[in-house]
């Protein structure tokens, strides 16, 4: 019992006996110390002995304390804790979805040195078949492939999938009418707003009424708080999102991660200046007090955040009980954005109220043109001609 690597006896508290060792596992490469492991709870003294036969045989094989990494899975789950790190809590529960719903299940258990074109090439394939944003499936198992040539687990020049050729959509002629465009003319977006002005519910009018005004995404409008709004200069600081993460809903930053601030129209000011003394008097029959700092103006029931796919449920009623062209949400940013282009707003000016990273970003989500600015495009061609 008294040299080092020898099995030894122990009592616990129940008078039972168990068995346990300590091995020498060498010396530490960075600090040149001795390393020692103790291993215990062993119920015989055979268990015990079979420990210290494994241990010794994976010291003597290099095995020691070594991971085996083998399986597409293996490096997920290495390169997902570092992913965490890095990234905001509402996109890493995106990710880990994406991952879980459709790259797992297809990849997790191949060995990770096998992973050639052909098989990156089916899957994306697949996905292509079920997926709309197929391309983004396909960027996010690359990054695992990635990581695994960054820390040398796989000895391979370029990533498989780069090589893939990305599967193109065959182009189907459709008789329909009119292509589903998601946003409202100035003369809809009146007609909405006073169907909303009709049900005397403030708080869903100031809500929808500031989106619509502001271009602010509903994640945004939503984490508003009341010192967010200056009511003297009309100015709003927008500079949060409610996201939603593991643990539920909470406050994250913008999209582009930079705060903003924008002004708003005196009507707007108004309305959430009445806003503001309806619900005070509201949550204080609820016992929640309104003045403190952090008061967020577009709360739940509980005071708390509101859930921002609450909102579709709040325009559906509207959109049916006054039988009004269909819109999302979100289509009150897209409204917003093109009445500001027919209106002669510049790309730049709309790029910075609406808090795009660029002006590309700009172009790219909002390409749609009302009818009005459809009308004064062919207008132009016409006069050039005939002047």
């Amino acid at each position: 019992m008294s040299k080092k690597g020898t099995i030894k006896t122990y009592k616990l508290k129940t008078g039972e006996t168990r068995y346990m060792f300590r091995i020498y596992l060498g010396t530490n490469p960075l600090t040149g110390k001795p390393k020692n492991t103790t291993r215990r709870s062993f119920k015989s003294k055979r268990e015990a002995q079979l420990a210290y036969d494994r241990l010794k045989y994976e010291q003597r094989n290099g095995t020691l304390g070594k991971q085996a990494i083998e399986t597409y899975k293996d490096i997920y789950l290495i390169w997902i804790k570092r992913y965490e790190k890095q990234v905001q809590e509402s996109t890493f529960l995106k990710t880990t979805r994406i991952f879980e719903n459709h790259i797992l299940p297809a990849m997790g258990h191949y060995k990770i040195d096998r992973i050639d074109i052909a098989t990156c090439q089916k899957h994306v394939e697949q996905w292509a078949e079920v997926l709309k944003g197929f391309m983004k499936v396909k960027a996010y198992a690359a990054l695992v492939i990635t990581f695994a040539m960054r820390r040398k687990y796989i000895d391979i020049n370029q990533n498989p999938f780069d090589l893939v050729e990305i599967p193109k959509a065959k182009k189907v002629i459709t008789f329909e009418e009119e292509v589903f465009e998601n946003f409202y003319t100035k003369e809809q977006l009146n007609e909405f707003l006073d169907c909303l002005k009709q049900e005397k519910n403030l708080q869903r009018y100031a809500f929808f009424r500031l989106l619509a005004y502001s271009g602010m995404r509903k994640s945004e409008g939503l984490a508003l708080m009341w010192k967010d709004i200056n009511l003297s200069t009309h100015e709003i600081s927008i500079y949060k999102a409610v996201a939603r993460g593991k643990k539920g809903l909470y406050l994250g930053p913008t999209k582009n991660g930079k705060p903003r601030k924008i002004k708003l129209d005196d009507e707007s000011i108004q309305l959430l200046k009445k806003w503001k003394k309806e619900q005070a008097e509201v949550l204080l029959k609820l016992g929640f007090n309104t003045q403190k700092q952090n008061q967020l103006v577009f709360p739940n029931m509980d005071n708390n955040l509101e859930d921002p796919n609450k909102t579709y449920e709040w325009l559906k009623g509207i959109l049916d009980k006054y039988n009004l062209d269909y819109i999302t949400t979100h289509g009150l940013r897209h409204t917003h954005c093109s009445i500001l282009f027919e209106a002669g707003a510049t790309i730049k000016e709309v790029q910075n109220r609406l808090g795009h990273k660029g002006a590309k970003t700009t172009l790219d989500v909002y390409t749609h043109v009302t009818n009005k600015a459809k009308t004064s495009t062919i207008e132009k061609f016409n006069n050039y001609l005939t002047d």
